[in-house]
């Protein structure tokens, strides 16, 4: 065999397995932490994101003062908890299918929270049996029923 084709060869081998393990197809999404958007003040935009197991988030600290972490209870079963640390970028792999719900903590309260959806919301009761102080109740709960509303729509 030539170096030529035994080049190719490995090539088209490692194209192969890279799309069979989906490494090929996984996205990347972004999450802003804003004082203020569409929201309203203190949120993460978009507040709700969908992807695929294995695509990666960058939360970005677009506006100071913001960090980002898991919050315990709303994380699929094995799934590792994220922590970012205050006005740094935090990049995450998601590759258990789940909820992921979050907050910035220093304005957790205020109701800075956030969902990742990662394939099939499996453990989507348990998420939302969590409790919350403040806003942070107030828009779990609108997180909650827009994320219901449009999987109702999507599986008509």
């Amino acid at each position: 065999m030539s170096t030529f084709t035994k080049l190719l060869t490995a090539t088209l081998l490692t194209g192969g397995l890279l799309a069979s393990t989906g490494m090929a197809n996984a996205a990347e999404h972004e999450v802003k932490m804003r004082n203020m958007g569409a929201g309203g003040m203190m949120v993460f935009e978009p507040p709700i994101s969908k992807i695929a197991p294995g695509d990666t988030v960058h939360f970005l600290a677009t506006d100071k003062g913001h960090d980002v972490e898991s919050i315990e209870g709303m994380l699929p079963e094995g799934a590792a908890p994220m922590v970012g640390k205050l006005n740094q970028d935090l990049t995450v792999t998601f590759d258990k299918p789940g909820i992921y719900g979050y907050r910035c903590k220093p304005h957790y309260a205020m109701g800075m929270v956030g969902l990742i959806v990662v394939g099939s919301p499996t453990n989507e009761d348990a998420a939302k049996a969590i409790q919350h102080p403040g806003k942070a109740k107030q828009n779990f709960a609108k997180l909650f029923e827009k994320l219901d509303t449009t999987s109702a729509a999507a599986a008509q």
